[in-house]
């Protein structure tokens, strides 16, 4: 996956960690953008930490009128457990593990017809996914890396 190209054209970003912190490795995207905020300051980068909902959250990426928006969540895809992949949110690739009040599929068709921008899912095999569990610590560790590739590429110039 070569991140920098995906964000090369981007001038104003919105990455959106998705996930349910209870649920184990469902963690990731929510660990990933409460690092990345802490990584980042950076005023054309909108990082928010959506939780289970990021439906909550399209008047305010709206608003920010983005140029890329980026979904960080775990899916599975049948990878190795930590494993990443980049695909389109509309794609019919594996399942979000998250317990989405929406799929992420109509998230991303809601949002195009308010933004012009271009979308993309970011994700992560995840392991245990059960409740009230802790993400593992090759989840933690894959969403250390990812917040730290993404605030190296999304610091500004």
């Amino acid at each position: 996956m070569n991140l920098e190209e995906l964000f090369q054209n981007a001038k104003r970003v919105v990455i959106c960690g998705i996930g349910n912190d209870i649920r184990g490795d469902d963690a990731f995207g929510v660990l990933v953008a409460e690092r990345l905020k802490e990584l980042l300051d950076n005023p054309d980068v909108l990082v928010l930490n959506c939780g289970e909902v990021p439906e909550n959250y399209t008047g305010k990426i709206a608003n920010f009128k983005p140029d890329l928006v980026v979904f960080v969540d775990a899916v599975d895809f049948g990878g190795e457990v930590g494993e990443y992949i980049t695909a389109d949110p509309e794609g019919t690739l594996g399942e979000a593990i998250s317990t989405h009040g929406l799929p992420l599929k109509f998230v991303t068709q809601f949002m195009k017809t308010m933004v012009k921008a271009e979308f993309v899912l970011i994700g992560c095999q995840p392991g245990s996914t059960g409740l009230f569990q802790e993400p593992s610590e090759l989840i933690k560790k894959r969403a250390e890396r990812l917040a730290e590739l993404l605030a190296g590429i999304l610091k500004r110039e």
